[in-house]
Order: structure tokens, then sequence, then C-alpha cells
């Protein structure tokens, strides 16, 4: 797992090497405050600022993708393969999507950019949310 970070050129500490394998595989997409809670007990010297530089290295390295699909903070994703999200508009639980989606922007509509990728975005309440009814009328109207 650790030998691909080798390859990128960030020193592996012990901190960094609790947040990476905490990434690892991880399907959460957590915020830094996220991995920051989960480890601080195992890790008492790691600070936030470790984690936060951490993800933006790993990100400026293309190994995470940044996602701001929650205004609230940050989401960092470790899969880094093209998928789409769908998200819980009550807990703000994000679920990948695999299934690709044939998106193409008419001409006229991409004021001369030249296209490099899209991004999907679905919204909803997630089953444990709907199961416990821990949504809003709000969230319900987000969803119509």
């Amino acid at each position: 797992m650790m030998a691909k970070y080798k390859d990128i050129g960030i020193k592996l500490t012990p901190q960094r090497l609790a947040i990476l394998g905490y990434l690892e595989g991880n399907k959460a997409h957590p915020s830094a405050e996220d991995i920051y809670n989960d480890l601080h007990a195992k890790y008492p010297t790691m600070s936030f600022a470790t984690v936060y530089t951490t993800l933006a290295t790993l990100r400026a390295k293309g190994c995470i993708s940044e996602l701001s699909i929650d205004p609230d903070k940050k989401r960092f994703d470790p899969n880094t393969s093209d998928h789409n999200h769908l998200i819980c508009t009550s807990c703000k639980r994000v679920v990948d999507i695999t299934v690709p989606f044939d998106l193409t922007l008419p001409e006229d509509s991409a004021s001369d950019f030249m296209i490099t990728g899209s991004h999907v975005e679905f919204f909803g309440i997630c089953p444990e949310c709907k199961k416990n009814n821990r949504y809003s009328r709000e969230d319900m109207e987000k969803c119509v």
C-alpha cells in the first residue's frame, strides 16, 4: 500500500502513514476534522494542521480528490477514478456511483470552454435517515 506513496516524494512519518492508512479504501469521504478526530486518540501528538497539510499535499499530487459537495466542510475522496456521487441532504452521507453517464454538453452551451471532465451529483434521503425519520421538510423539498 505505502509503496505507491514513496514514489510521489512525501516523507512518510508515523502520522502521515496513519492518515494514508485511514484513507486506504475509505468510502466515507471524510473531512480533515473526521480524520483528525478518529486518529487523535492513537496519535496524540498529531495536530489538525498535520492532517490538513497532508491532505493538501496528497490532493496536489493527485492521490486524493477534494470534494466541495458539503458547504460546511471540505471532504476528501481517495478514489480518484472517474465516478459520481449520491449525497444525503439530511446527514450528508456520500456514496460513490460508478455507473458511467454519457454526458455531452451542446457546443452552444459550452461558452467556448474546452470540456475536460464532468461530475454528476444526485441528492436524496439515505435509507438510515428515511428509516429513522431524520429529515426535515426542507430536505424533502431539495429532493423534488
